[in-house]
């Protein structure tokens, strides 16, 4: 049975081509490729890149400043943190919600919408396997450059599971019967339509958004679109913490608000979403909603947000999204 791609290099002795991450003693880090005959220098001098070459994880080696480095394999967090980047990376954090708390399974269908340097692709690709697929799609050609070496980078070359595509989603997605949809966009709202296409039903979509306004907005079009479950959304803070013998404490920085990470189903064809039992507090939606809106299904809602668009009107219990 052959390995999954990328397997081999995560394992055994290093070999040229890895990706080394030295420790030095004040924790900081620092991340190279193992070339033959190269040489790795720092202030505090150098050594030959031979000398770990065959030598197994968790090896020290020593400069000619005789100052001691630890070398291993860089987990997947380290690596999508220091490399090169086009747009901001997805945080650790953000990216291991997004595995669970979307489902992605071995052998699943995701479609990705906003590559950027391809740090959530990573994971993506190593959740779903090589039998699944991860159809990624960027408008930025830059982005895209970056993300594919990036990607290729850490696996050792392509992935037989990625497609990548450089144009917008809405204009370019061909997928169909995918299990679940990724948007990291501005605007994830305008392409709810070509992602309850491509969904299967009960399959899932995954928002991640930087803003409150982004996030209500997106809540409100899933809401108002009629294909979808209730929404959920949250974000997740992380925070280490200091330990020197009996001085055990919450360390003094952490890592607070990177994104909103948002989810919902997607329904079967002709089903009508349950009705919404939770009355907003006052003053939600505006005056219109206070004013004796009664309560109202999503169904509802989408279909009076339709008539107002229609008619230039406001339409009760139905916000504008603009």
């Amino acid at each position: 049975m052959s390995e999954p791609t990328g397997a081999t290099r995560r394992r055994g002795p290093f070999q040229v081509g890895d990706q080394v991450q030295l420790t030095d003693p004040k924790g900081r880090h620092y991340t190279f490729t193992l070339q033959a005959g190269n040489q790795f220098h720092t202030h505090k001098g150098a050594f030959p890149h031979d000398e770990l070459i065959g030598a197994p994880e968790g090896t020290v080696v020593r400069t000619t400043g005789n100052v001691p480095y630890l070398a291993l394999r860089p987990l997947l967090p380290d690596y999508v943190l220091s490399m090169p980047r086009g747009a901001a990376v997805i945080y650790p954090k953000d990216a291991g919600q997004i595995l669970a708390m979307a489902d992605i399974f071995a052998g699943a269908r995701v479609v990705e919408a906003g590559v950027g340097s391809g740090a959530l692709s990573t994971y993506l690709l190593r959740a779903v396997g090589d039998t699944g697929l991860l159809a990624s799609y960027e408008r930025r050609q830059d982005f895209a450059d970056i993300a594919k070496g990036n990607v290729e980078r850490y696996f050792g070359g392509p992935h037989p599971a990625w497609k990548l595509t450089v144009g917008d989603l809405q204009d370019n997605l061909v997928e169909a019967d995918v299990d679940r949809v990724i948007l990291d966009m501005l605007a994830p709202w305008e392409c709810l339509d070509v992602a309850s296409k491509a969904l299967v039903p009960g399959g899932l979509i995954c928002c991640y958004v930087a803003t409150t306004t982004q996030m209500s907005k997106t809540v409100e079009a899933l809401r108002d679109h009629g294909t979808f479950t209730e929404p959920q959304a949250w974000e997740t803070m992380v925070r280490t913490w200091h330990l020197e013998g009996l001085a055990v404490r919450p360390d003094h920085r952490m890592i607070g608000h990177t994104g909103f990470l948002l989810t919902s189903r997607r329904l079967a064809d002709g089903v009508e979403p349950p009705l919404r039992r939770r009355r907003p507090a006052k003053g939600a939606y505006g005056e219109e909603y206070d004013n004796g809106a009664p309560e109202q299904s999503l169904q509802e809602r989408a279909a009076a947000r339709a008539a107002a668009k229609a008619t230039g009107t406001d339409a009760p219990g139905a916000p504008d999204l603009g």
